[in-house]
């Protein structure tokens, strides 16, 4: 279960990394990019133009399924529950970030533990680094883009500096083949 967290710049890098990826991809994949919650929000339609896994809005009680990418709908914080299902609650209008990318995270990581993947990308602040923190603790694997290819870099360098939490620093485009190749390994 891999979920791809971002913010400013996150469009972009969301993008390269779905459109990377090949199509018979072996994991789930949320797509959580920080919005104002009263937004008509285009990204299902933008990410599946780029991606050849299907894309879909997150509904509450969707099941999670291996090479589906499920995205995280203005308005609402997405949580992953044991049953492998999504669970919406509404945002609320007033910061912090929202979506939550650590909501997000931790929630993953309790529900699938070492099954979990947090890949913080590009964005502003810190949102992201104690659900990263979650998923590293209950034993998965932080990914995280690199400083120079990182629109924004407040997101994953606050993550990387969590010690001892980051697997892997990586360009933007060497993202997809390493989610590729931590999806086709066991946990």
């Amino acid at each position: 279960m891999i979920a791809l967290v971002a913010s400013a710049g996150g469009l972009a890098a969301v993008s390269r990394v779905l459109g990377d990826l090949p199509e018979r991809f072996g994991a789930s994949v949320l797509v959580l990019i920080h919005q104002a919650p009263d937004r008509v929000s285009e990204l299902v339609a933008l990410l599946a133009r780029v991606s050849a896994l299907p894309v879909v809005a997150g509904e509450h009680g969707r099941r999670l399924e291996p090479g589906r990418v499920v995205v995280v709908p203005p308005g609402t914080h997405l949580l992953v529950t044991p049953t492998l299902e999504t669970a919406l609650i509404a945002s609320g209008a007033a910061p912090p970030s929202r979506p939550s990318a650590d909501l997000l995270l931790t929630s993953l990581a309790v529900s699938v533990g070492r099954r979990a993947v947090a890949v913080v990308l590009s964005g502003g602040g810190h949102d992201g680094a104690t659900g990263a923190t979650a998923i590293h603790v209950l034993g998965g694997r932080v990914l995280a883009t690199d400083e120079a290819t990182s629109e924004a870099f407040g997101m994953p360098q606050a993550t990387i500096e969590r010690e001892g939490v980051i697997d892997q620093v990586l360009p933007l485009g060497d993202m997809a083949a390493a989610l590729a190749s931590v999806a086709s390994t066991p946990a």
